[in-house]
């Protein structure tokens, strides 16, 4: 029997079958890798949205307090001026004042403040009296700014009467300088000054966020500091400035702008950067993955996931960057207050009874001697010599921070099957710290000795959260201090006290 022929009607119906099923299942890929696409897009800029305000703001606070620790080590600079007697008690503006003498009293007060000036690489370091007559070193260009009436101007700068002292600028519209007054008596002022250009090392931001603007300015919205010397001096740009009007501590993000502001003094750190530069790569990436979907639908799906990775990845470079510097002290590589305080609390929280910890605080002895007697870079070197030796000492399971200007805490969670094991582990590591202080000397020819005192507290012994913990090991911290310092004390001091220093 002969076949027969198809039905030509028929092979048209099931063509068109065919391709309303392809056609029909081509859109609903594409729908279905637009709508995954977006939503992931949309999920990304969020989070990224969020997390970037968050460490923003974060790198924004420590920009402001790198500001506030720099001009109070300017304004400790600038007392050390009175170490001199005559410095405070000498008046020029006197009648009876003998000539010699005066030539001679203002000789020593000199000498005494330029020794002081190359400390900081000042450009006015002086002290001004009524009558206009200045000791110490003042700027031809300081002198020419405020002419005759030197003293007038510059006493106008005491901003706060408790202290009789204050920080000013932009006077006359010169930003270039920054300056630091102080009362000595009624007839005289303590003048220092830098260049704004000096702040450069206090506003150093990550590299990651290069294109971010850093900005110190006062409340006149000036601009005191900048990365762009040709900015100081005039107005913070009306779409920064427009979004911060008001406020003292905040953060806005838009379509256009991401700022961040903080108030330091009766001064603002200004951070600020287009939102474009931070999500341009994002957008970038949002046009292939929707030219892909339209021409190839299933490939468009893992290319999506691929593309949303190569997004996430230079962000997670960032948020990880910033993140870093909000949990860890720059100055020792260990953990800041709050992260040490924050990791503690939520370790002991969810510890068994049958664990092991242990809180160790630690404070060097005398170390404000340190900082008065060698200087603040000496006092600095002995910090990141403590973060060395903290390190060293304990291991990778304990938590290390630093928890005060020369205070620091350890959290002990090394595993024992035994409390005595553990016990013996502690003394071990506590004569651990105090020989390696013992063999530790600073200064330019290595002739100035530091220790420390330390205080231990076990838990849940002396207590079952870090607050009660901490308490129980500062008051065991006091008793070494009272003891005579260069020693460790447990917080059960009157049964079991451990002072095996004399080595």
């Amino acid at each position: 029997m002969a076949a027969k022929k198809p039905n030509r009607s028929m092979l048209r119906n099931i063509s068109n079958v065919q391709l309303l099923m392809i056609f029909g299942f081509g859109l609903i890929v594409i729908a279905a890798v637009l709508t995954v696409s977006v939503l992931a897009i949309r999920k990304t800029d969020e989070v990224l949205k969020n997390k970037v305000i968050s460490l923003t703001s974060s790198l924004n606070v420590q920009m402001k307090l790198n500001m506030e620790s720099y001009l109070s080590r300017m304004e400790t600079i600038a007392t050390l001026a009175f170490g001199e007697k005559e410095a405070y008690t000498y008046d020029a503006t006197d009648p009876n004042n003998d000539e010699y003498e005066s030539i001679n009293i203002e000789k020593k007060i000199t000498e005494r403040l330029f020794s002081l000036c190359i400390m900081e690489n000042f450009v006015d370091y002086g002290i001004v009296y009524r009558n206009n007559r200045v000791v110490g070193k003042i700027s031809n260009g300081t002198a020419s700014l405020f002419g005759d009436r030197i003293f007038t101007e510059i006493s106008s700068m005491i901003s706060r009467p408790r202290t009789n002292d204050g920080w000013s600028t932009g006077y006359d519209n010169n930003f270039k300088r920054i300056y630091y007054v102080k009362k000595v008596h009624d007839n005289a002022v303590l003048v220092i000054s830098f260049y704004a250009s000096e702040l450069d090392a206090v506003f150093d931001n990550p590299e990651t966020l290069g294109d971010m603007d850093i900005r110190l300015v006062n409340k006149d919205n000036n601009i005191i500091y900048s990365k762009e010397p040709d900015e100081v001096g005039k107005s913070l740009p009306d779409d920064v400035a427009d979004r911060i009007r008001g406020k003292d501590s905040a953060s806005v993000l838009d379509n256009e702008y991401l700022a961040t502001v903080n108030k330091c003094g009766d001064w603002y750190v200004v951070c600020s950067i287009p939102t474009q530069i931070i999500l341009n790569e994002k957008n970038e990436m949002t046009t292939f993955i929707v030219v892909t979907a339209v021409f190839a639908a299933f490939l468009a799906v893992l290319m999506a996931l691929l593309l949303s990775y190569r997004i996430i990845r230079p962000i997670r470079k960032t948020v990880f960057t910033l993140d870093n510097k909000a949990r860890i002290d720059l100055l020792t590589g260990i953990l800041n207050k709050r992260s040490f305080e924050e990791y503690a609390g939520n370790c002991l929280e969810n510890s068994l009874d049958s664990e092991c910890h242990a809180l160790i605080i630690l404070d060097i002895d005398n170390f404000k001697s340190v900082n008065d007697t060698l200087g603040h870079a000496y006092g600095d070197k002995v910090l990141e010599k403590t973060g060395e030796i903290l390190r060293s000492v304990f291991s990778e399971d304990d938590y290390l921070g630093r928890i005060g200007g020369d205070e620091f805490g350890v959290l002990v969670n090394t595993r024992f099957d035994s409390r005595e094991k553990f016990d013996s582990y502690l003394h071990d590591k506590c004569r651990d710290l105090a020989s390696a202080y013992h063999d530790y000397y600073s200064g330019r020819d290595g002739s100035y000795k530091i220790s420390a005192s330390i205080g231990v507290s076990v838990w849940p012994d002396h207590g079952r959260s870090f607050e009660e913990l901490y308490s129980a090991c500062d008051s065991a911290l006091y008793h070494s201090k009272k003891s005579g310092r260069d020693t460790f004390t447990f917080c059960n001091y009157d049964k079991e006290r451990e002072g095996d220093n004399d080595e």
